[in-house]
């Protein structure tokens, strides 16, 4: 699954054009690489995303094309939030 839609699906981000901006402009990192909208995602990936002044690391749990909301967060597990000066 390519990783804008990875990240719409699992609502971290709320729009998968929006999810392509935030990856367009290198503020993404899968597995220590740096990531683009395109790239795409297999189960167990961690992805470093930055967020303002906070960077959050998340382990994809699982890939499906389409959720409920309630279910949404269980495609991921946070890793570790951290504040970036």
């Amino acid at each position: 699954m390519r990783l804008d839609k990875f990240l719409k699906v699992s609502r971290l981000i709320k729009r998968r054009t929006l999810a392509k901006e935030v990856a367009d402009q290198g503020r993404i990192s899968v597995n220590g690489n740096q990531a683009k909208a395109s790239t795409v995602l297999a189960t167990g990936d961690e992805l470093v995303i930055r967020f303002g002044q906070k960077l959050v690391t998340v382990k994809v749990n699982d890939l499906r094309e389409t959720v409920r909301k309630d279910e949404a967060e269980t495609m991921y597990t946070i890793v570790k939030e951290e504040q970036v000066q």
